[in-house]
């Protein structure tokens, strides 16, 4: 005689999997979250000691190493003797979270004196520069146009502009500056010829653009060899900072568009050497 056995309950492997699966991806989302927050202190502040991050967000110091160690892999700060910084240096530029928030009026005044070197019907190169982002808003009173870039920015601020056609420079995609770069950008680069190139640069040193990065070198030369008009954007504070690279001598530019914080005698000295120097006048304060 069998004993009649006892069916088995069985529970779905999924309705296990459920409460850990939520349990992580709440997990994952307070740390994003929260590296997001750190990123926009960090950003905000330029350079912040890590044990005050820790403090602020009430997080171990271990984890606020953790969290500062993704965001420096993803481009966003740098890690240093115990802060977290993301200022420039000679060696590395600051991440473009940083330099969109920084000489808004000045840049926008120096874009709006550029955009008189565009014409509807033209081809543009525009780099990866925040400055030449201020531009963007300004492109649909030249339509028709094409914006040739390796700005991943400025391709999604244009997406959905009409009459202005994009081409988009693909590559070795960077997150500190959100572009594009490397030899698959310069080849493409190479490909076209555009009536206008409009750039911006690190630093002026010795009346020389500079940058930090040869990877940038490569594709602002790039853009400047393969266009017929070269204007280079640059505020008062690049006159300041310091980068390991040469580019490109000012003389070499059509025009190089300055804000009127620069000082008179950077000014004087270009047009003295022979460099075209034009002075952008804020027209109004930025709000």
């Amino acid at each position: 005689m069998h004993t009649a056995r006892r069916p088995e309950i069985v529970t779905p492997v999924e309705h296990l999997e459920l409460p850990l699966l939520h349990g992580t991806r709440a997990r994952v989302s307070r740390r994003s979250a929260r590296q997001g927050a750190i990123a926009d202190a960090v950003v905000t502040a330029g350079t912040i000691r890590i044990d005050e991050l820790a403090a602020r967000f009430d997080i171990s110091t271990m984890t606020a190493h953790r969290d500062l160690d993704e965001l420096e892999r993803r481009g966003l700060l740098r890690k240093s003797r115990g802060i977290a910084t993301v200022t420039s240096t000679a060696l590395v530029e600051s991440s473009d979270l940083y330099r969109a928030g920084r000489e808004l009026a000045e840049k926008e005044a120096i874009a709006m004196s550029a955009l008189e070197f565009i014409h509807p019907g033209q081809a543009i190169f525009l780099d990866d520069s925040t400055t030449s982002l201020h531009l963007v808003p300004h492109l649909a009173a030249k339509r028709p146009l094409t914006v040739i870039t390796n700005s991943l920015t400025i391709m999604n601020a244009l997406r959905s502009a009409g009459g202005i056609t994009v081409i988009g420079l693909g590559g070795e995609f960077h997150n500190w500056c959100s572009a594009y770069m490397g030899r698959a950008t310069t080849d493409a680069i190479a490909a076209h010829r555009a009536d206008t190139v409009v750039m911006s640069t690190s630093a002026i040193i010795d009346d020389i653009a500079f940058h930090q990065t040869p990877k940038t070198i490569d594709v602002k030369r790039a853009m400047f060899d393969a266009a017929l008009t070269r204007i280079l954007l640059a505020d008062h504070t690049k006159f300041e900072k310091r980068a390991l690279h040469a580019m490109l001598p000012l003389a070499a530019f059509d025009a190089v568009i300055v804000d009127e914080g620069t000082d008179r005698r950077h000014i004087g000295h270009l047009r003295e050497a022979g460099t075209r120097v034009i002075v952008a006048h804020q027209r109004s304060p930025l709000r």
